[in-house]
């Protein structure tokens, strides 16, 4: 279970919040705080993985808390949501800009926008929260998103990816900016002309009488068929720039007409995949029209200001029944779990199992400097990257706060190892 700090003295709010996060099976655990000087404490020591915000909050210095954040690199860890009432828009919009910010909810949306932000977290815990991890030890990571046909869902999806980009170095404000608006674009066309398959000339009809766009959509997504539609949002994140795919399942669209047509009223609608091509690099399209892709270069240098372990190391892969650490070798390394799931078996027999949220494989013996306690097995195709003990104590020179993460990983596996041993001592009972 990890700890949430939630910076609220509003006790309805907080309610709301409580009921909320234990619908996700334990992964999260509120701690409420009243006061920002309790907040920044909070944060120096505990590293949270996830923050929660009342920007609206007359009693706590919203302001002087998220200043802070933006200031200290070791506040970046997590991510923040902030809640804000209707008339603090604006305020909270521009306060949360630069930050980490994961979604900005309106105090009247409360109850369905967290749930559907927490819904979007615990499905992908390790991209948001590994992050830190990611960079400092691969070169390259990739992965998809899948999203439920849903507008609302949209920005938190961009926020992590953009939030992962900026915080790593790799583009600056303004390719920020950039990207945000790109990936906006065309992520709201997966989803509205994609999936909901709203032409032009209807949505044309629909503005002109003076009704919001978000609620066309909203009348599309009544229909079962349409809503149970998915976006997949596909990232590859690189040394020298990043790729984005987003596929709809729709039917597709003449795009090489649509992007050669001419007298469209753009000052109404229609200028997406426009802005889209101009805002990213090498827009391209497939052949059926329902998939497109981008690039976004980063800065030439600012990457370099970030230790990669692996630069210039090719992965270790393993075959399913492939042994990766033999019981009883001795141990100077530990692997870092790229992709796959292992069994790990003590003595012949299974104690656990591990896959890409553990992180680490090895870690206990390696920072022991004992012989290995267990035999570790790959159960399917997977990828590790191998650290020695110099490279990684290198790291925690650079960056103490992997000296916690590092301590804060094996507290955990030997809390779920005690869990898995009670179990069996209770079967056996």
């Amino acid at each position: 279970m990890n700890k949430m700090p939630v910076i609220s003295t509003d006790l309805e709010l907080n309610g709301v919040i409580r009921r909320i996060v234990e619908k996700f099976y334990g992964q999260f655990e509120p701690v409420f705080i009243d006061t920002e000087e309790k907040a920044m404490e909070y944060f120096k020591y505990e590293l949270p993985e996830l923050s929660l915000i009342n920007i609206s909050d007359f009693r706590i210095d919203s302001v002087k808390i998220i200043e802070q954040t933006k200031e200290d690199p070791w506040l970046h860890f997590g991510g923040i949501i902030g809640v804000h009432l209707r008339k603090d828009t604006q305020k909270a919009e521009e306060l949360m800009r630069n930050s980490n910010i994961i979604s900005l909810i309106p105090r009247a949306e409360m109850i369905w926008g967290f749930f559907r932000v927490m819904k979007i977290i615990f499905q992908n815990h390790r991209f948001l929260f590994h992050r830190d991890v990611q960079q400092n030890l691969l070169k390259s990571i990739s992965g998809t998103f899948v999203m439920e046909n849903d507008p609302f869902v949209i920005r938190t999806y961009i926020n992590l990816v953009t939030n992962f980009l900026y915080n790593a170095g790799y583009i600056n404000q303004d390719k920020r900016d950039r990207l945000l608006v790109a990936l906006f674009e065309l992520l709201l066309n997966a989803v509205e002309h994609g999936n909901c398959r709203i032409g032009y000339d209807e949505k044309t009809r629909w503005l002109n009488e003076d009704r919001d766009a978000l609620d066309l959509i909203r009348e599309k997504l009544k229909d079962p068929a349409v809503a149970a539609k998915k976006v997949y949002f596909s990232y590859q994140i690189g040394v020298e720039k990043s790729s984005f795919t987003i596929r709809d399942e729709g039917p597709g669209f003449d795009w090489k007409a649509r992007l050669e047509k001419k007298g469209l009223n753009l000052e109404m609608h229609g200028h997406g995949i426009k802005m889209a091509g101009y805002y990213g690099e090498n827009l391209r399209y497939n052949e059926a029209g329902n998939e497109v892709s981008f690039d976004m270069l980063h800065i030439a240098g600012d990457t370099e200001k970030v230790p990669g372990l692996f630069s210039k190391r090719e992965p270790v892969t393993f075959g399913p029944g492939e042994v990766v650490i033999t019981e009883g070798e001795e141990s100077n390394y530990l692997y870092y779990i790229a992709a796959g799931n292992f069994d790990i078996l003590s003595k012949g027999k299974k104690i656990s199992t591990l896959e890409p949220e553990d992180i680490f494989i090895g870690e206990m013996s390696f920072l022991l400097a004992n012989r290995r306690s267990a035999t570790v097995v790959s159960r399917s195709d997977s990828v590790l990257f191998k650290i020695s003990k110099n490279e990684f104590m290198n790291v925690i020179k650079e960056k103490p706060h992997y000296g916690i993460l590092l301590a804060r990983l094996i507290a955990q596996r030997l809390d779920k190892l005690n869990a898995t041993v009670s179990q069996a001592q209770r079967r056996n009972m």
